[in-house]
């Protein structure tokens, strides 16, 4: 088992490598080194939760130039730090027309680096937390060690069979909506009801004929009976996210009659 777990990474590491090399493109080659990491998730990472949610890299691969490439998009800010620098990127609920809705509501999600420009630190805001709790947001992190590659796609399938369960609780709606306001529009899905939101990145700068990346469509479904938050998905500078939360709970205990 051992001997065809270790050919068939060797495989397609072999065919993302040589992918990389012909295209040109080595952030790929970076990421998918990143990703590697994620099987051994403690070694390699830790996680930090106050008002935000922190991911840190204790071995960095990742390039700054490597997160543009990735996303083909550029941080709202750029500053330095003692430590390198620290990009974040502003997301603004907008209405239909991508207008900002007043009262403002954004979140934001920040990337820092050291002097050699290499990704050490990626942290979420408070906003964000209340659609991906922090227990949910690094259990997934973890999933990723296990997931499945889509060499065409250039996308992972996180998997929680491989996982230990969590046991924790679901943000009900009336939570969910009082951070997040009124939802642009919401679906019945029968046992579920999903509800939409628009978010837009401020960037001074987008490449061409990626535009459409800097508009976030997050759908968050709620179960209609316990109202509890069951899945969300969207995009993020790039980076897209879908989170099944029963996955990763613990089944309730049956007692015994």
């Amino acid at each position: 088992m051992i001997s065809v777990t270790i050919k068939r990474f060797t495989r397609i590491f072999c065919i993302v490598a040589l992918t990389c090399f012909l295209s040109g493109c080595i952030y790929w080659l970076r990421a998918y080194q990143t990703y590697l990491q994620m099987g051994e998730f403690d070694r390699y990472f830790s996680t930090v939760t106050t008002d935000e949610f922190t991911l840190l890299f204790k071995e960095p691969i990742l390039y700054s130039k490597d997160f543009v490439s990735l996303s083909k998009l550029y941080p709202s800010e750029d500053f330095p730090t003692h430590e390198g620098r620290r990009w974040r990127y502003w997301f603004h609920k907008v209405d239909a027309t991508n207008k900002r809705i007043i009262p403002e509501i954004k979140f934001y999600s920040e990337l820092k680096f050291n002097k050699e420009n290499r990704i050490t630190a990626w942290s979420f805001s408070s906003l964000f937390l209340q659609i991906a709790p922090p227990k949910f947001l690094e259990i997934s992190l973890r999933s990723i060690g296990g997931a499945e590659i889509d060499e065409e796609k250039r996308q992972l399938r996180a998997s929680s069979k491989f996982l230990d369960k969590i046991s924790a609780d679901l943000p009900k709606k009336q939570a969910v909506v009082a951070q997040l306001g009124t939802p642009l529009e919401v679906k019945d899905e029968g046992e579920i009801e999903i509800y939409i939101y628009h978010f837009l990145l401020e960037t001074h700068h987008i490449e061409e004929g990626y535009e459409d990346r800097a508009l976030s469509e997050i759908e968050i479904s709620f179960d209609k009976k316990t109202t509890e938050l069951v899945r969300m998905s969207g995009r993020f500078a790039g980076l897209k996210v879908s989170i099944n939360y029963k996955k990763f709970l613990n089944e309730p205990s049956k007692e015994p009659l």
